[in-house]
C-alpha cells in the first residue's frame, strides 16, 4: 500500500496528538463495534433540544428532521452540523457521542437526519439518501433560521456522510456556509469501500447493514413491483447500489455511480478548511484509498491518519472523548470557534 504523501498521524506541526489505541480495543475490528458492545449513554436530555424540519426545495415535499441541542454556555459559537453515515441517523452512536462532546464545550449541535432517515413525516419519503446526496446538506443550510446559524456553520461528517460533504464542500467553494469541516471514516473511493464489504471477513457489517438500507428503501413513495424487488433481494451493499441506487439516478451501474460521486474525485476542489481523519486498519475502508491522495496538492485539507482506530472508533488512551472529537475540537478551535 502507498503512504500517503502528507501522512501527518499528530497533525501538522504536532497540534493533534498520536492515536493511541486504549486496551482492550487493540484491534480495528475491536474499535470499530466497541460502542455497541459497552452501549455507553452520552446524556443529551442534559441540554434542551428541539426538533426542527427543513423543507427539501425540489418541490417534491420532502423534509428533513434534525434535533437542535442548545448549550448551556451563553457565548456565540458556530452551529456544529452532523451527517450520519449509511443506515445511520440522528441517533446514532456515534453521533450522540460528538453532539455531547461539543455541546459540552459550548457549541449549538443540529443532529441532522438525512432524507428518508428518522421519524416518520406526514407526507410520503421520495428521496433516499445515498453517498452522492448533497442536496439534503444544501437545502438544509439554505432552509436553517439565520438565528441558529447567526456564528456560522462548522460541519462533521462521518463514513458514507463525510463524502456527501466532501463533496458539498467541492460544489459550494469558496462562499459557502460552511466555514470548517471535518471528515470521519470516509469511503473517498466508494467502489473499493463497497467491494471490501463484500469481502468475507466484513460478512457481519454487511449483514448488519443491509437490513437497514432495506428498510429505508421500502419506506419510499411510488416503488414499483421491480424496485420493491430489488430491495427485498439485494444481498450486498454494491448490489443495492447497482440494481436500486444507480437505476434511480438515471445512472447505468454501481460502478458509474461510485465513479460520479467518489469524494477523491473532488478532494482537490474542496476551498473549505477541511480535518480527514482515517485509520488505516478501518476494516470497511481500505486505506490504499488515501495512500493514493495527492494531500500537498490543496493547503485546505488537513489528513490525520494514524494506523490504527478501526471505522468511526478511535478510542484512545486520553479519556472517554474518543480521539477523532478531540481532534476535530481543537481544529475547530484553531478555526475561531467563537465570534
Amino acid at each position: 500500500m502507498g503512504r500517503p504523501d502528507a501522512e501527518r498521524p499528530v497533525g501538522i506541526n504536532g497540534e493533534f496528538p498520536p492515536f493511541r489505541p486504549r486496551a482492550p480495543w487493540l484491534t480495528g475490528d475491536l474499535q470499530t463495534v466497541r460502542n455497541f458492545i459497552v452501549r455507553p449513554r452520552f446524556g443529551l436530555a442534559a441540554w434542551p433540544h428541539r426538533r426542527i424540519e427543513l423543507s427539501m426545495r425540489d418541490g417534491s415535499g420532502d423534509r428533513l428532521i434534525g434535533e437542535l441541542g442548545q448549550p448551556r454556555d451563553t457565548a456565540k459559537k458556530p452551529l456544529v452540523v452532523l451527517i450520519h453515515g449509511l443506515s445511520g441517523c440522528a441517533d446514532s452512536l456515534y453521533i450522540q457521542a460528538t453532539a455531547a462532546v461539543f455541546l459540552a464545550q459550548g457549541y449549538p449541535v443540529l443532529r441532522l437526519n438525512m432524507s428518508g432517515v428518522g421519524p416518520t413525516p406526514d407526507t410520503p419519503r421520495r428521496h433516499h439518501y445515498h453517498a452522492g446526496r448533497t442536496e439534503d446538506l444544501r437545502d438544509a443550510l439554505a432552509g436553517l433560521p439565520a438565528r441558529y446559524a447567526s456564528a456560522g456553520v462548522f460541519a462533521i461528517g462521518f463514513s458514507m456522510g463525510g463524502n456527501v460533504l466532501i463533496e458539498y464542500l467541492a460544489e459550494s467553494g469558496e462562499n459557502g456556509p460552511v466555514r470548517a469541516a471535518a471528515a470521519i471514516s470516509t469511503p473517498i473511493d466508494l467502489r473499493a469501500a463497497s467491494l471490501r464489504l463484500a469481502a468475507l471477513r466484513n460478512r457481519f457489517y454487511q449483514h448488519y447493514l443491509m437490513p437497514r438500507m432495506r428498510e429505508e428503501g421500502l419506506a419510499l413513495a411510488e416503488l414499483s413491483a421491480r424496485e420493491r424487488e430489488i430491495v427485498m433481494t439485494a444481498r450486498s451493499v454494491y448490489e443495492f447500489d447497482d440494481r436500486f441506487v444507480a437505476p434511480r439516478l438515471g445512472l447505468a451501474s454501481a460502478d458509474e455511480f461510485y465513479a460520479r460521486h467518489s469524494a477523491q474525485r473532488f478532494i482537490d476542489a474542496v476551498r473549505t478548511p477541511t480535518l480527514v481523519i482515517h485509520a488505516l486498519d478501518d476494516p470497511w475502508i481500505p486505506g490504499a484509498s488515501y495512500g493514493a491522495v495527492g494531500w500537498s496538492r490543496n493547503s485546505r485539507l488537513t489528513p490525520l491518519l494514524p494506523p490504527g482506530g478501526g471505522h468511526v472508533g478511535f478510542h484512545d488512551r486520553g479519556g472517554r472523548t474518543s480521539w477523532h472529537d478531540r481532534c476535530a475540537l481543537k481544529f475547530f478551535g484553531m478555526l475561531g470557534g467563537a465570534r
